[in-house]
């Protein structure tokens, strides 16, 4: 008798509300990148979690987002509503008590789609009395129409299982789509390069928000077994790569040391990483460029 069951699972919500976080957590192992910078996200990715007969496929998005128009913010917004169709389940994760015109926007796509849905509340490690929470709880799930509410701390690991388990008992019956091994459908060059844009992201988040682009041109094995890896970040203008490389490169070097660091932890093998900065202007507004650069896998925006 097969008593296996498969199911999709899309995790939405507007920017920053901990999506990524989220997710890394429920697989156990970093896989979507994070920052405190709302839009980190550009693609989706999909992770795979196998706990005995049951394996859950889980949908990192975008943050759906309001008032962008270059081309790179539409391919975003796409990729993120594309994620709820064909679904088995819906995790729609907001902040605590914090509510705002994108979350609306969040909820009227969820409340469109015929998968059934639970409502994630993250960051509940910040508020001191769960109680207070019941109010905008309560206000929330009757706008839309969830069969729970969680409320959770992606980053602190609370409250996750009870979660976890809540999916696991619907997913559908079915065999496993992968191997119970696999935990993504991305390859190691997609990985390297987001771990290099993360690092970007978080060193100089303030002074470079989101005008950078990696990628990755050489990604080879030598006769030792060393990874090397060779990173193209692209950059809008001639002063954004003076700030990415930094006085006598040290900028540059930092950001390549933290990510050579994860992605040996991420590859379990020696890593040999080399990066360099070109200036491409419009690159983030141009749906051509983003299409060469992978970052426009669902067609046109």
């Amino acid at each position: 008798m097969n008593d296996k069951r498969c199911g999709y699972v899309a995790i939405v919500g507007r920017p920053n509300v901990g999506k990524s976080t989220l997710l890394n957590h429920l697989l156990g192992q970093k896989l979507s990148i994070t920052s405190r910078k709302p839009q980190t996200t550009r693609h989706q990715v999909l992770g795979v979690r196998t706990e005995g007969d049951t394996q859950l496929i889980f949908v990192d998005t975008p943050g759906l987002h309001l008032g962008q128009s270059k081309a790179i913010n539409k391919v975003m917004n796409k990729a993120a509503a594309s994620a709820l169709a064909d679904v088995d389940f819906i995790l729609f994760v907001c902040d605590r008590g914090k509510w705002t015109e994108e979350d609306d926007f969040v909820l009227d796509l969820v409340s469109r789609e015929s998968a059934p849905a639970a409502l994630v509340i993250n960051k509940v490690d910040l508020v001191d009395k769960l109680d207070s929470l019941i109010p905008f709880t309560d206000e929330i799930a009757q706008r839309g129409r969830f069969e729970a509410v969680f409320p959770v701390s992606a980053l602190r690991d609370r409250g996750l299982d009870e979660l976890a388990r809540f999916i696991e008992a619907r997913a559908p019956a079915g065999p496993h789509l992968f191997p119970d091994d696999q935990v993504t459908d991305r390859s190691q060059r997609f990985l390297a390069a987001e771990l290099v844009r993360e690092k970007i992201i978080r060193q100089l988040g303030d002074e470079l928000p989101y005008a950078t682009a990696v990628e990755i041109e050489d990604f080879a094995q030598d006769q030792r077994g060393v990874l090397h890896i060779h990173a193209l970040i692209l950059v809008e203008r001639a002063g954004q790569k003076k700030i990415l490389v930094g006085e006598s490169g040290e900028r540059l070097k930092s950001i390549g040391t933290a990510a050579r660091k994860d992605m040996e932890r991420a590859f379990d093998n020696k890593v040999m990483l080399k990066l360099w900065v070109k200036v491409k202007s419009g690159w983030s507004d141009d749906a051509r460029a983003l299409k060469t650069l992978g970052i426009d896998p669902l067609g046109d925006p």
